[in-house]
C-alpha cells in the first residue's frame, strides 16, 4: 500500500512537472510580466499624491498663474481659477473611478481609452498626451534653465553662461534620471519634489507678499492693458495657461503602480495632492497679481528682487522640483517606444544590456530635442499655453467626462445620474472650446516672439 501512494505522489509530481513546463512553453515571459506588474502595484496612497503633486503641482505650473489673473482681471480671473480647480479634482476622481471598468487591468491612458472607445481612442489619447508630454518638458525645461541662471548670476553677476548654457546642463541631468526604469522607481525622487514644491510656495508667496508691501501701492494698476484685441488675445491666451496648470496626464500610468485597493489609494492620493495644489496655486496667484498688477512677468520669480536669498531659495526649490516633474512626463514617450521595440523583437529581454543601450540610444536622442527647442526657443509662457490648450485640455477635462458616459458607470439614482450627465457635457463642450481659443492665443504671441526675438535669444 505505501509503495502504491509513493508512486502515485511520483506521478503526480511528475505530471505537475510536465504540465509546468508546457504552460511555459506555451507562454514565455508570462511570468516575467506577471512578476513585473505585481512589482509595479506596490505603492501607497502617499507614492500616489507625491507622483500626482509633482506632475501636477510644478513651479512651471503655477509661477505663470499671476500672468494669467493679470490678463483675465480679478472676476474673471478668479472665477476661472477656481472652475479649473474643481473641474480638474472632479475629473481626476472621474479617471480613477474607471480603474478596471470592464474587469481588465489598463496599465496607461491609452489602453483605458483603446477599452473604452476602441482604436480611435488609443491614438486620440496617444497624440495628445504627447503633444502635453514634450510641450510640457520644453516649458519645464525652460523655467529649470531660468531658474539656474538667476542662482548663477546671483553669485557671478559678471558671468558668460547663458540661459542656454543652463537649459544644456539640466538636459544632461534628466537624461541621466531617464535611465530609471518607471515612475515607480521615482518615488523618492518625486518625496523630495513634492516638499520642495511646499518649500516653493511658501518661500514664493512670501517674498511676493514682502515685495508687494515694500513697493509704491499707488503705482501698481489692475488694468488691461493694450487694444480691445489684444486684451481679447491675452485673455484667451490665460485660459490656455490655466489649464497648463492643472495638467496630469499621467493619472492611470500612477494608478498603475498603486497597490490595492487601487481605487480607494487613488482618491486618497489625489485629494491629498490637491490639498498642496490649493494651498499653494491660490495663494501665489492672488498674491503675485496683488502685488504686480498687470506689470507681473509670465514666470513670477522674474517679477521677485528683495531679498535676494530668498528669490534664490524660491529658484533652487523650482530646479528640483521641475527635475521630477519632467520626469513624470517623458514616461509615455518612453513607453510608447518600447511598446514598439518589444513588439518587434519579443527576444529582446527587457533587463538585458542591449535593452539598455536602446533605452540609453532613444532617450538621448529625446533630450536633445527637447533641449534644442527649449534652447532656440525659450518663450515660457507662449510654450505653456499651447501645451495647455493642445495637450492638456483634451486628456484632463474633455476625454474624461465622455470616457465616464461612454463607459456607462453612472449612479443609479436617476436625479444624480441626469445631474452628472449635464455635468460632463458642460465640462467637455466648454473646455473644448477653451482648447481651440487658447490654441489661436498661444500661437499668435509665438508668431509675435519670434519675430520680436531671434533664436538661441538669452532671455
Amino acid at each position: 500500500m505505501h509503495i502504491q501512494i509513493a508512486a502515485s505522489d511520483r506521478g503526480r509530481r511528475r505530471r505537475s512537472k510536465i504540465q509546468r513546463c508546457v504552460v511555459e512553453m506555451r507562454s514565455p515571459g508570462r511570468e516575467v510580466e506577471e512578476e513585473e506588474e505585481e512589482a509595479a502595484s506596490k505603492g501607497t496612497w502617499k507614492h500616489a499624491a507625491f507622483h500626482i503633486a509633482t506632475t501636477i503641482a510644478t513651479p512651471a505650473a503655477y509661477a505663470p498663474l499671476p500672468f494669467a489673473l493679470a490678463s483675465l482681471a480679478w472676476p474673471l480671473g478668479v472665477t476661472s481659477l477656481v472652475l479649473a480647480t474643481l473641474a480638474t479634482w472632479y475629473s481626476s476622481i472621474l479617471i480613477a473611478s474607471l480603474w478596471k471598468w470592464n474587469g481588465e487591468k489598463h496599465l496607461t491612458y491609452r489602453n483605458l481609452a483603446h477599452s473604452i472607445f476602441g482604436s480611435w481612442g488609443y491614438w486620440f489619447i496617444a497624440f495628445f498626451q504627447q503633444v502635453a508630454s514634450l510641450g510640457n518638458n520644453i516649458a519645464i525645461q525652460i523655467a529649470a534653465g531660468s531658474s539656474l541662471k538667476a542662482v548663477y548670476k546671483h553669485y557671478h553677476e559678471a558671468g558668460t553662461l547663458t540661459l542656454q548654457h543652463f537649459i544644456v546642463f539640466f538636459g544632461v541631468f534628466e537624461l541621466v534620471l531617464s535611465q530609471l526604469p518607471d515612475i515607480h522607481s521615482l518615488r523618492w525622487v518625486n518625496a523630495l519634489c513634492t516638499f520642495s514644491t511646499i518649500g516653493f510656495a511658501a518661500t514664493t508667496i512670501g517674498v511676493t507678499i514682502y515685495n508687494g508691501k515694500k513697493s509704491d501701492r499707488k503705482s501698481v494698476s489692475y488694468s488691461l492693458q493694450g487694444s480691445s484685441a489684444s486684451k481679447f488675445f491675452k485673455a484667451i491666451n490665460a485660459l490656455g495657461v490655466i489649464a497648463f496648470s492643472f495638467g496630469d496626464a499621467m493619472l492611470p500610468e500612477i494608478q498603475n503602480t498603486v497597490r490595492e485597493p487601487a481605487k480607494k489609494n487613488m482618491y486618497k492620493g489625489i485629494s491629498a495632492a490637491y490639498s498642496v495644489i490649493i494651498l499653494s496655486y491660490w495663494q501665489l496667484a492672488f498674491f503675485g497679481y496683488w502685488a504686480f498688477g498687470s506689470a507681473v512677468q509670465p514666470y513670477i520669480l522674474a517679477s521677485l528682487s528683495k531679498p535676494e536669498w530668498t528669490v534664490i531659495m524660491a529658484n533652487l526649490f523650482a530646479a528640483i522640483q521641475i527635475s521630477g516633474c519632467f520626469q513624470i512626463y517623458c514616461r509615455p514617450t518612453y513607453a510608447y517606444f518600447e511598446e514598439r521595440v518589444v513588439s518587434s523583437n519579443k527576444s529582446t529581454d527587457h533587463f538585458s544590456i542591449r535593452s539598455h543601450l536602446v533605452r540609453l540610444c532613444f532617450t538621448s536622442i529625446y533630450m536633445v530635442l527637447v533641449t534644442l527647442i527649449a534652447a532656440a526657443m525659450p518663450f515660457f509662457g507662449d510654450f505653456v499655453s499651447i501645451c495647455g490648450a493642445i495637450g492638456f485640455t483634451p486628456l484632463d477635462f474633455v476625454f474624461p467626462a465622455l470616457a465616464y458616459l461612454k463607459a456607462g458607470n453612472m449612479p443609479k439614482n436617476t436625479n444624480i445620474r441626469l445631474m452628472m450627465r449635464l455635468l460632463n457635457l458642460f465640462i467637455a463642450i466648454y473646455f473644448s472650446v477653451v482648447a481651440v481659443l487658447g490654441c489661436i492665443g498661444a500661437v499668435r504671441f509665438i508668431v509675435e516672439d519670434v519675430n520680436t526675438y531671434k533664436f538661441f535669444h538669452d532671455m
